[in-house]
């Protein structure tokens, strides 16, 4: 199973605590959520992924200019304490640059610190995509944009080969529990348009009622952004997983609900 789709299946998975015999390692309960939830540090700094993890994420994502290889050591060793924390962790960067400089050789080096997926923007060179990268997955950033056809126009995505998901570049963060009906109707449709799994931006404020408006958008992973994993950061993350958690038992709550009540199956 690919990394990303393995992220986003675990997620809506409960996972039951203890180990195997006396050597076994103890793992902590996790209950199912919405989506999966990846922090995005945008400073490569010791000791922050591990931060990250055990506070709650199921996903750690970097910023990269693309051609800076200085940080690459302590890519590295972020990523190993990552996986030596949580083996099932996916790891990432947000390219921000430097696409001249991504070539085969490139993608083999990111691979061999342990990147596992990569995002890329709109604007980026449609040749990276064809690039082979068998363990290295390509998400592509999609802009919300107004007009009627643009759901149309955005469907030609899934056409190109190499992609593994999308980041929707909504601006939601603020305004997730406020969104109309007809809102809804708008992002809905980009969403069914591009048919990848999706993650979207979330605020560091996430309250009830936007993690159930997370439901509407069908998305499969948020992200929350952070400079560094501070102590105010790591209660954030702790604060949005259990958003996700209780968002998740609501919907199944109401799937119960719709089949048991009134017309309902008994």
């Amino acid at each position: 199973m690919a990394k990303l789709q393995e992220m986003f299946t675990q997620a809506r998975r409960a996972q039951n605590g203890g180990g195997m015999g006396f050597l076994g390692k103890n793992k902590s309960e996790a209950k199912a959520r919405a989506a999966a939830l990846v922090v995005h540090v945008s400073k490569i700094s010791a000791g922050s992924a591990e931060a990250a993890l055990k506070a709650g994420a199921d996903g750690i994502l970097f910023d990269w200019n693309g051609a800076d290889t200085a940080q690459f050591e302590v890519l590295k060793q972020e990523i190993e304490a990552a996986k030596a924390n949580k083996a099932s962790t996916a790891t990432g960067l947000n390219v921000q640059g430097g696409y001249d400089k991504l070539d085969q050789e490139q993608l083999k080096k990111l691979i061999e610190l342990g990147v596992q997926y990569i995002i890329l923007p709109f604007n980026a060179p449609a040749r990276i995509l064809a690039l082979e990268s068998k363990d290295l997955e390509k998400v592509i950033i999609v802009p919300m944009r107004d007009g009627e056809i643009y759901p149309l126009y955005i469907r030609n995505l899934t056409a190109l080969d190499g992609i593994a998901g999308v980041l929707l570049d909504f601006d939601l963060s603020e305004k997730l529990s406020a969104l109309t009906i007809e809102e809804v109707l708008d992002y809905r449709a980009v969403r069914e348009a591009v048919r990848y799994p999706a993650f979207i931006n979330v605020s560091n404020n996430l309250s009830e009622a936007d993690a159930h408006a997370l439901n509407t958008l069908g998305v499969q992973a948020v992200v929350l952004s952070a400079q560094d994993v501070t102590e105010k950061t790591r209660t954030q993350i702790q604060t949005v997983r259990t958003r996700l958690e209780e968002a998740y038992q609501n919907d199944e709550d109401n799937k119960i609900s719709s089949t048991s009540g009134p017309g309902g199956l008994r």
